[in-house]
């Protein structure tokens, strides 16, 4: 069968299966750029608690998709897939290969399948919305969701109590005009996103007694490394504000340790059983969420 357009190859595993030194060799071996696909590794000064790819590994490859926001600012994947398209659309046609890495699982979806819509959200939109959660709460939000909508409307797929998302729904409900049945079947009938590109998806998969003794390995240079003082340097810059930066595991951790302190051993004990909790989470979602041609054995 020819093929569609032009390759993209995703390299992807769980933390510390050994993404990035396969990554690298396949790149050198093929002459590819590599595009990061990792939700934190978009931030600047968040290098060791990510384990971002050295100055050294850079210099061995170009890599794309680092360092692209403040820690301090909200990064969405919005702004991930806008980024990813325009670069895509520059290298498609100078024969370049791309491989893109990482185990962020909602940007990496985003290759496969739609995960956010395109809809722009006012400003003014924005100011309503915060002032009715400001004086009415999850309950106000729910009345105005639901004055948008005749009365005997239903609204599957949307958790009303989840105020997350009932404030997302509102905000575009508002914004687009269109009730939230004609937002829901506009995102479920999408086309796949970057469908003229050929997809090819190589899992790295380890044992769990393999892949656990990565991750204390791991723990233990982050440590060694200054995870500490990346941290503390990272508060001075208000990355606090930011609860997918400072949320993370290893800096969650770590702002809790300089709050409270407790031993070195106890502090990196809490980062590897947090870390293991969520390999295994990675290694279903992986064979689960997008499609995998081919499995790559530590």
């Amino acid at each position: 069968m020819p093929k569609k357009g032009p390759e993209l190859l995703f390299i992807v595993g769980p933390t510390a299966s050994g993404k990035t030194e396969i990554a690298l060799q396949e790149a050198e071996r093929r002459e590819a750029l590599i595009l990061s696909c990792d939700s934190l590794c978009v931030y600047r000064g968040m290098d060791i608690g990510t384990a971002k790819p050295t100055e050294e590994e850079q210099g061995r490859i170009r890599h794309y998709g680092l360092d692209l926001a403040n820690p301090e600012e909200p990064y969405s994947v919005a702004r991930y897939i806008a980024y990813r398209d325009a670069l895509l659309e520059e290298h498609r046609t100078n024969g370049r290969p791309l491989i893109v890495v990482g185990g962020s699982g909602f940007y990496l979806k985003s290759f496969f399948a739609p995960v956010v819509d395109r809809i722009e959200i006012p400003e003014a939109a924005r100011e309503a919305v915060r002032r009715i959660r400001e004086a009415e709460g999850r309950d106000g939000l729910e009345r105005a969701f639901k004055a948008l909508h005749p009365v005997e409307e239903t609204f599957p797929g949307l958790d009303l109590r989840n105020g997350r998302r009932l404030e997302k729904a509102l905000l575009r409900t508002l914004a687009s005009g269109r009730s939230y049945r004609e937002l829901r079947a506009a995102f479920e009938t999408a086309p796949e996103p970057l469908g003229e590109w050929q997809k090819t998806v190589w899992l790295v998969s380890r044992e769990k007694e393999d892949l656990q003794e990565r991750n204390r390995r791991r723990v233990a240079w982050m440590l060694e490394e200054g995870l500490v003082e990346e941290v503390r340097a990272l508060q001075r810059r208000g990355f606090e504000r930011n609860p997918s930066a400072c949320g993370a595991i290893g800096y969650r951790e770590v702002l809790a340790f300089l709050k409270d302190p407790v031993s070195l051993e106890e502090l990196a004990e809490a980062i590897y059983v947090h870390t293991n909790q969520l390999m295994r989470k990675q290694g279903s979602w992986f064979r689960h969420q997008i499609p995998v041609d081919r499995i790559l054995g530590g």
